[in-house]
């Protein structure tokens, strides 16, 4: 298998370019508004292309096209085997949402954030003490009275040691200024070995740290003094909700209030044997909360919080700015990992074995997307345009699939081909009919470069906006542009083989062709299916990963967290692998519900069942 290396690169939209441009004259202002940003970027390669395109703007496709760019909209060919278009467009589609940084833990985006004057942050401890160095402050207060517990054993003042612990201490702050901070996505807070805090040990120490996996105020201490130079207030994490990492609780923030609240369950233990040495203990352990009604209750809010969260447009309280933002999808900028993720499945991605090179690029990476001034980029809202690309075909593909896995005969054939011309009728040109001289479904190209290039055609083609992408803008461009593609070659294929077999009609003129024999529309039928299927798994969108079927209203859907992991979706693992023991490929191990989770259903009100 072919292994991703440097390419160089393309001006933004040219792989997708249209088959006509047509010469239009620009000002010499603008001219030279497009070369002096193209200097700018580090990428030489970039500028010979750009400024070839200087002057072309995409054009409606015509009848006639060249051989390129018929090869470039030939439904034979798919991406390249390691491509990462899929993976950056995935990562930054969760970015500040729950369910997918759930789901796959091993982060792979750094962005750079901001927190919004007014916003509330919450802090939970043992003893009346604002604290004095970095700690760690929530975005909801659920999550932060996980932390609101009493006086460890031993660490009391008080005269009499046998009289009851008098609740416990939550602090209440607000911004008075913008944070500036540094996101890791993924759950970049599960203190787990196998890649949810890669990010962090290689931005620190250069390597992967397993050994200091659990030392959190190391971590968060060197974050900070790292930091303090380039003016970071503090850095942005995800367990079951999610966290900033402060580094200064004076400076940009002020307290609100601090009550003493009621506590639930006085007799919290800890999952480490030696007492909390810093003014917030850690969290209780899944075994201890499972021991007491009460500490079920504190852990069930706090997870109920996090699921505010699961989805777009998630935690609105952290502003990203995408235009400054690292990807280790970046295969041209990072190509040891690219090397290392060959064989593997998503879940397996990480960090480890980034070479000396790569580690060198990412850190002046990363302190220069930090360093950018501000308001710098094409103004291009990035992540409403991925969710729009994933509200167009989200529901649309699972129903298709649907379709075609129910499909008995030539009325559920013709159903599923409906349902692929319901995508595609903003792209079906009245001239879009087969011919006997067309070959390859040649005559639906037009059909399949209007869908693949519809929502990236202006930005790609309008000088006044492509002169300002940065280099993370290019990079999300081209994903889009390649995850697009992709879903239009799929899809706008099987709907021309479709209309071939006589199962649509494109023009109510047209009268329909004989149908074929039903042998060869059933075959057409589970050809579909596969290429359905090997789409939506290529996509691997979270919204698919939900419980089948729906939970009760009793009940709310639930991607195990750490460090909560229910108990019942281990004995749901075992009996998968029961059921796979002949299927060496489908094996499970022990681990696999902690590995790979996957959704379940538990109750939302009393009594919980976690």
């Amino acid at each position: 298998m072919a292994v991703a290396s440097r390419r160089s690169c393309r001006a933004p939209g040219e792989e997708f370019a249209g088959a006509h441009a047509t010469k239009k004259l620009i000002s010499p202002k603008i001219i030279h508004l497009h070369v002096m940003r193209l200097l700018r970027w580090s990428r030489n390669e970039f500028l010979f292309w750009a400024i070839l395109a200087i002057g072309a703007q995409e054009t409606p496709h015509t009848s006639s096209t060249t051989s390129t760019q018929t090869l470039a909209w030939d439904f034979d060919v798919g991406p390249d085997l390691n491509t990462t278009n899929h993976l950056v467009f995935d990562t930054v589609s969760n970015l500040f949402q729950h369910w997918g940084n759930t789901r796959y833990r091993n982060g792979h985006t750094i962005v750079l954030s901001t927190v919004p004057v007014g916003t509330l942050l919450y802090h939970g401890t043992y003893k009346r003490e604002v604290p004095s160095k970095p700690g760690w402050i929530a975005m909801d207060p659920e999550h932060s009275y996980m932390f609101c517990q009493t006086e460890p054993t031993g660490a009391q003042t008080r005269a009499d040691t046998d009289q009851k612990p008098a609740g416990c201490w939550h602090l209440t702050l607000a911004t008075t200024r913008p944070l500036k901070v540094l996101y890791f996505d993924g759950s970049s807070a599960a203190n787990m070995e196998g890649g949810p805090m890669d990010s962090q040990d290689i931005l620190l120490w250069g390597e992967i740290k397993p050994e200091w996996t659990f030392q959190e105020r190391k971590r968060i201490d060197e974050l900070c003094k790292w930091g303090k130079e380039l003016g970071l207030d503090g850095f942005v994490r995800m367990e079951m909700d999610f966290e900033i990492m402060i580094c200064d609780l004076s400076d940009g923030i002020e307290m609100v209030s601090f009550l003493n609240l009621v506590k639930g369950d006085h007799k919290m233990t800890y999952p480490h044997p030696k007492k909390p040495k810093t003014s917030s203990p850690p969290p209780p352990s899944a075994a201890d909360i499972r021991s007491s009604p009460d500490k079920m209750h504190v852990l069930q809010r706090a997870i109920e919080a996090g699921t505010w969260h699961n989805s777009y447009p998630g935690d609105r309280r952290l502003h990203l700015d995408p235009t400054r933002l690292v990807s280790f999808y970046d295969s041209e900028r990072f190509p040891s990992l690219a090397a290392l993720r060959v064989g593997q499945e998503r879940w397996e991605h990480r960090l480890k074995g980034l070479d000396a090179p790569d580690l060198a690029a990412f850190r002046a990476r990363l302190r220069e997307i930090i360093e950018q001034h501000d308001g710098e980029g094409s103004g291009v809202d990035w992540q409403t345009l991925i969710q729009t690309i994933i509200d167009r075909y989200a529901e649309r593909l699972d129903v298709l699939r649907y379709l075609l896995k129910s499909a008995t005969g030539e009325e559920d054939a013709k159903a599923a081909v409906g349902q692929l011309r319901g995508m595609l009728v903003p792209y079906i040109l009245y001239t879009s009919t087969p011919s006997s001289a067309s070959k390859n479904r040649a005559w639906a190209s037009p059909v399949y470069e209007y869908c693949a290039t519809t929502h990236t055609r202006f930005i790609a083609s309008n000088l006044r906006v492509s002169a300002k992408l940065t280099q993370s803008e290019q990079l999300l461009l081209s994903s889009i542009q390649g995850v697009s593609k992709e879903i239009c070659r799929v899809v706008a294929g099987m709907w021309a083989e479709g209309v071939e077999l006589g199962l649509d009609i494109i023009l109510p003129s047209q009268s329909a062709p004989s149908l074929p024999a039903l042998g060869s529309v059933m075959s057409a039928v589970h050809r579909w299916q596969e290429q359905t299927d090997y789409l939506m798994e290529w996509l691997d969108w979270g919204v698919w990963a939900t419980c089948r079927p729906a939970c009760e209203y009793e009940e709310f859907c639930y991607m195990p967290t750490w460090p909560f992991f229910e108990r019942r979706q281990r004995r749901n693992f075992r009996r998968l692998e029961m059921e796979n023991m002949n299927d060496p490929e489908r094996r499970l191990d022990d681990d696999e519900y902690v590995l790979r989770p996957q959704p379940i259903c538990l109750r939302r009100v009393e009594p919980f069942d976690m």
